[in-house]
């Protein structure tokens, strides 16, 4: 098979024996398609004798055309902050819950593979953020993130007051759990869970979202993309602030340190099945209603 990908990486959870079961079908199926497949470190692990070429996450996005991401969106996220920076594309067969950004089922791995080997798919490019901590003027901590950073006390029922400003315009001081910054991709993750807006992946914006409020006035807000956000920690009673990047990545934090989140430089480049829909997702997963007829 003729095919602008030959040299494919494939990432996979751990510890569950479902993502195995589809990890060794997709590899069988790609040498089967005479492909290179390389294994990501971890799951060469647990598949012995497989004779394959082994790399690290860090490194298998400059070795590869294609990387195929076998688990929920968690395994996504994941692999999202590690490859951003190679621009290889990137699909998913979803062996988690919801499969927000996992496209295939895993019973069509065969079909929907061969589609995308042909060259019959849609292409997505997705932003992430960056997020820098400072003390005194100088960093202390820094992460990224594909769904969302969160700003909290990092215990439950426990307010923190903060400052927020946009593009260096005071915007307001809060008292409150926190705050969720969200990407579109982030808008159907925990930002919606939160109360904020569902945004289509295209859109170029990012959600503020209030954790909680203490003044019921404060409701969450949709800005620019490119915008820079700083929050500055006021005051935090006795508990130490935390900073958390897709849930993964936790920075901690003390009054008077100065968060910054931004868009990251590169994007993600995802590719869907060509019946892909956002709506159709959405209508999937969060139970919206179907089309009446007649």
């Amino acid at each position: 098979m003729d095919s602008q990908f030959r040299n494919i990486g494939i990432i996979g959870r751990v510890g569950n024996q479902f993502v195995i079961d589809s990890v060794k079908a997709l590899k069988d199926i790609l040498i089967e398609r005479n492909l290179t497949v390389i294994l990501e470190k971890e799951i060469a692990h647990i598949l012995p004798n497989h004779g394959l070429q082994v790399s690290t996450r860090k490194l298998i996005g400059e070795i590869c055309d294609l990387v195929i991401v076998v688990g929920g969106d968690g395994s996504m996220l994941g692999a999202a902050r590690d490859l951003a920076r190679h621009d290889v594309p990137v699909i998913g067969v979803n062996r988690g819950g919801l499969g927000f950004l996992t496209d295939i089922s895993p019973n069509e791995i065969a079909k929907k593979i061969d589609e995308v080997l042909a060259g019959k798919f849609v292409v997505e490019k997705r932003f992430l953020l960056d997020v820098v901590i400072k003390r005194d003027g100088e960093p202390i901590g820094q992460g990224s993130a594909f769904n969302d950073v969160v700003v909290s006390s990092g215990e439950v029922a426990r307010m923190i007051e903060f400052e927020t400003y946009i593009e260096g315009q005071f915007v307001y001081s809060e008292r409150s759990d926190g705050i969720i910054v969200s990407t579109p991709t982030g808008s159907t993750a925990y930002s919606l869970s939160g109360g904020g807006p569902i945004m289509h992946p295209k859109l170029d914006a990012l959600a503020l979202v209030p954790m909680f409020p203490h003044s019921l006035s404060s409701r969450p807000i949709v800005i620019d993309g490119n915008s820079e956000i700083k929050i500055v920690i006021v005051s935090s009673g006795e508990v130490s602030p935390i900073v958390s990047c897709d849930g993964h990545i936790t920075l901690k934090t003390r009054p008077k340190d100065a968060i910054y989140i931004f868009k990251k430089p590169l994007k993600l480049t995802m590719l869907h099945p060509l019946d892909y829909s956002f709506y159709g997702v959405c209508r999937s997963k969060l139970n919206w209603g179907k089309k009446l007829v007649g």
